[in-house]
């Protein structure tokens, strides 16, 4: 099966254009050798709202990681990674860089997330 996919305003899109107007966003023709077919596809709009992206933290942010004081090789991690511990906070600092992807990516304190989203 191959097929060709078409912008609005091209050749072969200008009917769906009169009946769809702005809400068209693609047609597209399938064409199915063994069944002698074409098949006329549209992509539309139906619905449009607000959307805000999930917060990403950037690489060089910096960021709190809770870790007790037993867990002594998370300790060694963060202080190789140069993090800094905030005696006030109770909570090591590091750049996202050195969290992201790994166990202590799940140690971020959910109310400093849930402030940052703001």
């Amino acid at each position: 099966m191959t097929y060709c996919h078409l912008k609005p305003g091209q050749n072969g899109t200008k009917r769906l254009v009169e009946q769809y107007g702005q809400s068209l966003l693609c047609v597209r023709y399938r064409y199915d050798e063994t069944r002698g077919l074409r098949v006329k596809t549209v992509e539309i709009v139906i619905e449009e709202r607000p959307w805000q992206p999930p917060f990403r933290f950037r690489d060089d942010d910096i960021v709190p990681v809770a870790v007790g004081y037993e867990e002594t090789e998370l300790r060694a991690k963060l202080r190789k990674a140069r993090a800094q511990w905030d005696s006030h906070a109770k909570v090591w600092l590091t750049a996202y860089r050195f969290v992201r992807g790994t166990e202590l990516e799940q140690r971020m304190p959910e109310e400093f997330i849930k402030r940052r989203e703001r």
